[in-house]
């Protein structure tokens, strides 16, 4: 393993940003699979999960100097960077109705949903989760994306975000919330939609 391999992020994105591409691969190498990772479950197609995953790390080295470091690690500002990313392509396709299909359904919010136990229910379920949070503003994704999907502290999340840890704390009570109200409203129109479908079925 070479020096640069054993080094810290600080140090090689550091060196990055004096030109020198060998450390800036490392941080590529180190970081690319929990990028992927996190855009392949929203967008749930290899072929674009990888374009987006280049796309992010091309912004890395494009903009290394504005790159913000949160305890040793540029793995938020890759992670808040893969959401825009996403978000850019996925309008430009028009893939809203695939957006974030495949996220699974983070345990801090299961409150937004009574416990299920068929598979179908469950399927139903995470599917108007994944959908509620689509629906949700950009600081909202943001801050359930570093605090609940990926379990950062709010004292963390607040360094990436560049705002106070009090502001990571009410975003992410207002974002649960918001997200609770979309899911509720999504559990509502499919109920209405399975029930007119059920009528016509039997109306036939």
């Amino acid at each position: 393993m070479s020096s640069a391999e054993l080094s810290s992020d600080s140090s090689l994105l550091e060196a990055a940003r004096e030109g020198h591409g060998e450390s800036f691969a490392v941080l590529f190498d180190r970081h690319r699979g929990r990028v992927f990772r996190h855009v392949i479950h929203v967008v749930r197609d290899p072929d674009i999960a990888d374009e987006i995953t280049a796309m992010v790390f091309y912004e890395a080295w494009r903009r290394n100097g504005s790159i913000r470091v949160v305890d040793g690690s540029i793995v938020a500002w890759l992670l808040l960077t893969a959401n825009y990313t996403i978000k850019n392509v996925t309008r430009q396709q028009r893939r809203y109705a695939t957006f974030l299909a495949h996220l699974p359904a983070p345990e801090h919010v299961r409150d937004v949903a009574n416990e299920v136990v068929d598979d179908d229910a469950l399927t139903t379920e995470r599917q108007h989760i994944r959908q509620a949070f689509g629906r949700l503003k950009a600081t909202h994704r943001n801050v359930l994306t570093l605090c609940v999907l990926e379990e950062f502290s709010t004292r963390d999340a607040a360094s990436a975000l560049q705002v106070a840890e009090g502001t990571v704390k009410s975003r992410l009570s207002r974002a649960k919330e918001t997200l609770r109200k979309h899911y509720v409203a999504q559990s509502n129109t499919g109920t209405s939609e399975r029930n007119c479908a059920l009528s016509e079925g039997r109306a036939q």
